[in-house]
């Protein structure tokens, strides 16, 4: 044992990725680098310097106040999108730790994958979609947001795992550290909303389909335990998949939140209202562009221009400005 403290510099980190991860995963010392070459770091990894740079932005700040499924919930254990982010975070860190592919990457590609949410989650997207030539998702406006308007001059490898990691993408993320966001994701989200939904008493427990607990258990952990199984028992392999017929119920699962949680008809009014709200704004920064912070003044239309701001919004703070101009 020695007493003393080693100290363990990038090089020797990156020497220790190659004796202690897979040969499938990305090492740090073959990263394909950042669009502005830096000199690297004297103790940490280019794919640790990532994790913390997302984790001290201002961007990934403003999720604790931004909406995971219930707008302006009462109560203080219902998750926000901040809570979303640790949860998948965690359940990617398992996933990778277990099957040997790089933590570091995979924590900074979870921590970011979704700061470019907008405000009142999926609601405000579908209009900003809308309203924005070409459309608009949160993914590719997390990169937006962490390479323009707070530029961090991520790894390319971190970039391309935020921006491909929802299912809607055929190409998948080029790293397998970005495919297991996508799971981990999906994975977090499923366990995660229908606590929520039975802590708001949307749901009870007994409304959820039989196959669905006889497969996975009963809600929360167990559910998180029964599904990242799923992967480790399909990817002996070499490819990171899950068990077919565990990806048949998490897909089942998900149809049966949309029905229930996410779309159901006792939420019109609340999603009316966000829609008002985000369309408002919009237009009213779009009109007066001189009201933009200096960083949000890119050299694009003012329409683009106003949805970035509007965008990186938290809740209260787009319900705030909007009672402000009304």
């Amino acid at each position: 044992m020695n007493d003393s403290f080693i100290l363990r510099d990038r090089v020797w980190r990156e020497q220790n990725e190659r004796v202690t991860l897979s040969s499938n995963a990305t090492f740090a010392a073959n990263s394909s680098g950042r669009n502005v070459d830096e000199e690297p770091d004297i103790f940490r990894t280019c794919f640790e310097r990532d994790r913390d740079r997302i984790i001290h932005s201002k961007t990934f700040r403003r999720l604790k106040h931004k909406t995971q499924v219930f707008i302006n919930p009462d109560g203080d254990h219902f998750i926000t999108r901040m809570t979303h982010t640790l949860n998948v975070t965690q359940v990617g860190r398992s996933i990778a730790k277990t099957l040997g592919l790089n933590p570091d990457l995979t924590e900074a590609i979870c921590l970011g994958h979704d700061v470019g949410h907008s405000p009142f989650g999926h609601t405000g997207e579908q209009v900003l979609n809308e309203i924005l030539d070409g459309g608009w998702s949160h993914s590719e406006n997390s990169v937006r947001m962490l390479s323009v308007i707070e530029p961090l001059n991520l790894t390319k490898e971190t970039i391309n795992g935020i921006e491909k990691h929802p299912w809607r993408y055929e190409e998948p993320p080029y790293s397998p550290e970005g495919l297991i966001c996508r799971f981990a994701d999906r994975i977090a989200y499923l366990s995660h909303d229908i606590e929520d939904a039975i802590r708001a008493n949307v749901l009870k427990e007994s409304d959820i389909p039989k196959n669905i607990t006889s497969a996975l258990g009963s809600p929360g952990k167990t559910w998180i335990n029964s599904l990242i199984s799923g992967i480790f028992k399909a990817s002996s392999g070499g490819d990171l998949q899950m068990d077919e017929e565990i990806l048949s119920i998490m897909h089942e699962l998900r149809e049966f939140m949309f029905e229930k949680v996410y779309l159901r008809e006792e939420t019109l009014g609340q999603r009316s209202e966000a829609r008002k709200i985000v369309e408002t704004l919009v237009l009213h920064f779009e009109k007066n562009p001189d009201k933009l912070p200096k960083n949000y003044a890119q050299d694009q239309s003012d329409v683009a221009n106003s949805v970035d701001y509007v965008a990186g919004m938290t809740d209260r703070f787009a319900i705030s400005t909007f009672e402000k101009i009304n």
